[in-house]
C-alpha cells in the first residue's frame, strides 16, 4: 500500500510530490494539511493532531477518520509517524514537510533520523527528495543530479565513489561541508563506518535521465 503523509508546510507543486500524491493509496493528514488537500479535490485517510487547525465543517464531514492526539512532546508529523508505524506500514514518502517556516523545514528534516529506525521513510519536497542512511549505501542516479550529504554527526567520515567531487574520508563536521555535489552516471557509492547520513538528491529536470 502507497502511504503518503501530508504535514502542514507548502503544498507540493512539483511533478514527483505530486506524483506520489496523486497514486496514494492512503493519506495520512497532520492536521491542518487536510485543509489544503481536500481544497485540492482530493480525500484524506487519516487526519491526526490536536485538530485546532481542522475546521468545524470538515471535522463533521471527515469525524470517522479523525484521530485527536493532544501530546505537546510531538508534533504532528511524528504523530502521523507513529500512526503509520503502529498501523504495520513499512514505508511512506513525506510531503509538506518544508516550507513557510524554517524552524519547522528544518525540525522535520532532522527528524527524519528518528524515522528512518523505524520506517522507510523519505521527504519529497519541490526540488529533491531526503533520505538517511545507516550504513554504506549505493544510490541510483543520473549524469549531472546534484547531491548534498548531510550529518547531525559532525564526527562522521564518508567516502565516495561516483560523484563529481570525490569524497575521501571527509568529515562532516559541519552542514554545508557535503554540499552542491554531482552525480557522474547512473549511480554512485557512499562509504562510511557508522552514523546516519542524510542524502539530498535534486529532482531531474522534466525529461532528463
Amino acid at each position: 500500500m502507497k502511504t503518503v503523509i501530508l504535514a502542514n508546510g507548502t503544498y507540493p507543486a512539483h511533478q514527483v510530490p505530486l506524483a506520489a500524491l496523486h497514486s496514494a493509496d492512503l493519506v495520512v493528514c497532520c492536521d491542518g494539511a487536510a485543509e489544503k488537500l481536500v481544497a485540492h479535490g482530493l480525500e484524506p485517510g487519516i487526519i491526526i493532531g490536536d485538530l485546532d487547525s481542522v475546521s468545524p465543517v470538515l471535522k463533521r464531514k471527515y469525524k470517522k477518520i479523525l484521530i485527536r492526539d493532544s501530546d505537546q512532546e510531538t508534533n504532528d508529523l511524528t504523530k502521523a509517524v507513529n500512526w503509520c508505524v503502529a498501523a504495520g506500514i513499512r514505508e511512506v514518502a513525506i510531503l509538506g514537510a518544508t516550507g513557510i517556516r524554517e524552524d519547522h523545514t528544518l525540525g522535520n528534516i532532522s527528524l527524519l533520523a528518528d524515522y528512518s529506525e523505524k520506517i522507510d521513510a523519505v521527504i519529497l519536497t519541490d526540488t529533491g527528495s531526503f533520505r538517511v542512511y545507516s550504513q554504506s549505501v549505493t544510490i541510483a542516479s543520473g549524469p549531472g543530479q546534484q547531491v548534498s550529504l548531510f550529518s547531525i554527526d559532525p564526527s562522521l567520515k564518508v567516502t565516495s565513489k561516483g560523484l563529481k567531487y570525490p569524497l575521501d574520508n571527509l568529515i562532516l563536521h559541519s552542514w554545508w561541508r557535503g554540499t552542491l555535489n554531482e552525480a557522474s552516471g547512473d549511480h554512485f557509492s557512499l562509504d562510511f563506518e557508522s552514523g546516519q547520513l542524510f542524502v539530498f538528491l535534486k529532482h531531474p529536470a522534466a525529461g532528463k535521465y
